[in-house]
């Protein structure tokens, strides 16, 4: 009779994550099997071998323990039943057979089943973006699919997504929505990979999963300077929309959701220090005047928050973010179509435009990279390749005048 256990690995790096794996023994023959779950010591049970969840020091990590033991569990029972079927059968196996068995049961494992699984797992350890951003791309991925609900982990290859990029490039996507859609598909797979659900195939070999230079969003420092003093005072809505605007431009380019979850208690001393959502990275902006002028124009007595985009503090913050984010680019546009500019003005302008104005006053890239949160001046250099491209249309224009 084959027995099983759940072993734990520390990590020869102190303070690194260890790993579980499952170690089948059988005739005196032990193998593994990599679960591809990561804890740290104190949060593994030797004794009852299980995850210790009330080792969790925060909300988060409880739910990501609790969400790891339900993993782990279920996958100990298939390996359980895969041993008690053989077993029953009465035929002769080894601890590698009993390894391949567990492999191929994997390698049955849908697709979009895994996919839920993982969304749901992200959902419950508080990572919201990023499974929302999952669970849209597989509410895509199933319309594709049409009357096939899932496919199988082993079939999911290279066709198949070529086959789904041509699909929605003929629904009207442009490369760079095809590629999210593409990169998120690729990020749930290597998950599957990474847990030995499935081998590595690489399906995406043959689709695009770039980024392509976006259309112009930057704006001259005239446009902003006309933004700033326009009179809106017959709706203040637009008003509003274009605090928003100014306060993001002010805050070196803050991106909306940073402006949204600001705190007073961010503020201090005449430093607003907050991390970016996007990347955790610390930033500090020395406060300035017109900061405080567009914070003087609303009531936020009542609110934890320095802006009044979040208003109401027993619902949803990050949907109530999202519904502001959607309500002022609308608003942004109707600005934009009465100073007839010729792009769509949307918050995004306000960080591309403080980008491309420092940029053209001489400052440093390296300084606009601190400034912006980039984690290198490689990424600031391809964010400004695409945001103005004047001088290189005025060097064109002095060449063709010379003929």
């Amino acid at each position: 009779m084959a027995t099983i256990k759940v072993k734990y690995r520390p990590s020869t790096v102190k303070g690194r994550e260890g790993t579980l794996f499952f170690q089948i023994i059988h005739r005196r023959i032990a193998r593994q099997i990599n679960t591809g779950y990561r804890l740290f010591t104190h949060e593994w049970d030797c004794a009852q071998g299980r995850v210790d969840v009330t080792s969790a020091t925060d909300n988060v990590r409880h739910r990501y323990l609790e969400a790891l033991e339900t993993d782990l569990r279920n996958d100990l029972s298939r390996l359980q039943a895969i041993v008690t079927r053989i077993e029953g059968s009465g035929r002769n196996y080894d601890a590698d057979g009993i390894v391949a068995l567990f492999g191929t049961a994997r390698n049955d494992v849908g697709f979009v089943a895994f996919a839920r699984t993982l969304i749901a797992h992200l959902s419950g350890i508080g990572r919201t973006s990023i499974s929302t951003a999952y669970a849209t791309t597989i509410s895509s991925f199933l319309r594709f699919l049409d009357d096939r609900r899932d496919v199988a982990l082993a079939d999911f290859d290279s066709d198949l997504m070529q086959a789904y990029e041509v699909w929605l490039r003929a629904g009207g996507l442009c490369p760079n929505s095809s590629s999210y859609y593409m990169r998120n598909l690729r990020a749930i797979y290597n998950r599957a990979v990474e847990r030995e659900l499935t081998v590595q195939n690489h399906p995406f070999r043959h689709v695009y999963t770039g980024v392509d230079k976006t259309v112009k969003r930057a704006v001259p420092l005239r446009v902003i300077r006309r933004i700033r003093d326009m009179d809106l005072t017959d709706s203040p809505a637009l008003d509003y929309a274009r605090d928003m605007f100014m306060f993001s431009f002010y805050t070196r380019g803050m991106s909306f959701v940073d402006m949204a979850f600001l705190q007073k208690k961010d503020l201090h001393n005449g430093i607003l220090s907050y991390r970016r959502r996007k990347t955790n990275q610390l930033l500090t902006i020395k406060w300035e005047k017109p900061m405080q002028d567009i914070v003087d124009k609303y009531d936020t007595t009542a609110s934890p928050y320095i802006l009044p985009i979040i208003r109401d503090i027993g619902r949803d913050g990050r949907r109530q973010y999202k519904n502001v984010a959607h309500f002022v680019n609308i608003k942004l546009k109707s600005i934009g179509r009465r100073i007839n500019l010729d792009i769509p003005l949307t918050t995004y302008v306000a960080r591309h435009g403080w980008a491309s104005i420092a940029r053209s006053k001489n400052i440093p890239l390296a300084t606009i990279s601190e400034a912006m949160g980039h984690d290198s001046e490689t990424t600031t250099r391809i964010y400004l390749a695409s945001l103005d491209t004047s001088v290189v249309d005025r060097a064109n224009h002095i060449i063709l005048s010379s003929l």
